[in-house]
């Protein structure tokens, strides 16, 4: 993924997107209790990657889940940094995370996955199996299709996956799906999908 692409991209429509999305108000039920499930509940550090405005991580702290956002955009952050004062945000991108191996006892990666190109994808999720314990979790939300290709994301380039391709790059990863959630498409969005994977213990 061309990271300086993605910041820029995201830089420059920073205000707009976090009017539209930067409120956990702003985001489907389904999704907070798909992610409140498998992470709120984890003893241990979280980290959410590509946190954007903030508004999943501090949910994800409200729910008293130790957890730090990080983003590449500074935009981003300065925004959530100054809307949950009491959260951790970081600089910082997913491939290559600046903790120790075996550290992290879950991730969040809600749609931050979304741009890398499929060829891209084993790696980031190789450097998400280094940082985390065994028997952690991985919760991955994207946008869903009948097959794995590029679109025309309102900000940048981004790839649909059909969950059971996604699935199999998981397992290839060293994760084991545990808990799939799809939703189809209307007049404003775009089918999505989320899973939710572990590491063995």
């Amino acid at each position: 993924m061309d990271v300086e692409r993605v910041r820029q991209a995201y830089g420059a429509v920073a205000d707009l997107y976090i009017e539209l999305f930067g409120s956990v108000g702003q985001s489907h039920p389904d999704d907070l209790a798909f992610i409140a499930r498998h992470l709120s509940n984890r003893p241990g550090k979280v980290l959410d990657l590509g946190c954007g405005p903030g508004h999943l991580t501090g949910y994800l702290s409200s729910l008293g889940a130790d957890v730090t956002g990080i983003d590449v955009v500074p935009e981003f952050v300065a925004h959530a940094t100054a809307t949950h004062p009491t959260v951790d945000f970081r600089l910082g991108a997913m491939a290559k995370l600046d903790v120790a191996d075996g550290s992290v006892a879950g991730i969040l990666a809600w749609y931050s996955l979304i741009h890398l190109p499929p060829q891209d994808l084993d790696g980031v999720l190789a450097e998400f199996r280094r940082a985390m314990v065994s028997g952690g979790t991985l919760v991955v939300g994207f946008f869903d299709g009948d097959e794995v290709g590029a679109f025309d994301h309102k900000v940048t380039t981004a790839y649909r996956w059909p969950p059971d391709a996604f699935s199999r790059r998981l397992r290839r990863a060293g994760f084991t799906e545990v808990e799939r959630l799809r939703r189809p498409g209307d007049d404003t969005q775009r089918p999505q999908a989320a899973i939710a994977a572990q590491l063995p213990a």
